[in-house]
């Protein structure tokens, strides 16, 4: 399969995941559940560990195929989970996702890169790893950074020769600030607009 058909069925599975988060949604609104968070967060309590389970499947998944913003998905396990469960959830799936991707472009190398970035962004994000010590702080840096294309990257690494260990122990330090950060923003900003409606 092509590399464009291949970011093309991403870009199409990005907006079937859409369709089915808006689906979801209306169900769950059916349900009644959306009248408050803490309704949420019983639905998704009384059906016990299949909905943490189900989430951080999605978190892993949006990380090695891109087809949720990673952004709205770390912000809905907040909302659906709360704060602190929201973030174990989030930090595992994320976690493993991106041990996931390092792993499948050790493996398979650029064709499996440009399969989901376009040759455009490997040449960008590729100059930067000629030398190894300096993308290595780059990649930690990036990986603290709630803005930072870490997805990429991470694929990136995967074609260094920045050992696993290394790569592991960036992730597992470097997620959960990120991570806590995007929570943190989230539920300030919630407080912020409950005073306004």
């Amino acid at each position: 399969m092509s590399a464009p058909l291949t970011r093309r069925l991403i870009n199409v599975g990005t907006l079937l995941s859409l369709i089915a988060s808006l689906s979801l949604c209306v169900y769950w609104y059916k349900l009644g559940i959306f009248h408050d968070i803490p309704s949420l967060q019983a639905y998704l309590s009384a059906i016990g560990l299949i909905g943490p389970l189900i989430f951080i499947a999605i978190q892993i998944l949006q990380v090695v195929i891109p087809i949720i913003p990673g952004g709205i998905s770390t912000a809905a396990g907040v909302l659906l989970f709360g704060p602190w469960a929201g973030f174990a959830y989030n930090y595992i799936g994320i976690a493993i996702g991106s041990c996931i991707n390092f792993a499948l472009a050790r493996r398979y190398g650029k064709p499996f890169i440009l399969a989901i970035i376009s040759e455009a962004t490997y040449e960008k994000y590729m100059a930067k790893t000629t030398n190894q010590r300096r993308f290595n702080w780059l990649f930690a840096g990036a990986i603290i950074a709630p803005v930072a294309p870490d997805d990429v990257l991470c694929l990136i690494a995967g074609l260094t020769k920045m050992k696993f260990s290394t790569f592991f122990w960036i992730i597992i330090l470097g997620k959960p600030i990120t991570i806590a950060a995007y929570s943190y923003a989230l539920i300030v900003g919630a407080q912020w607009l409950t005073q306004w409606l």
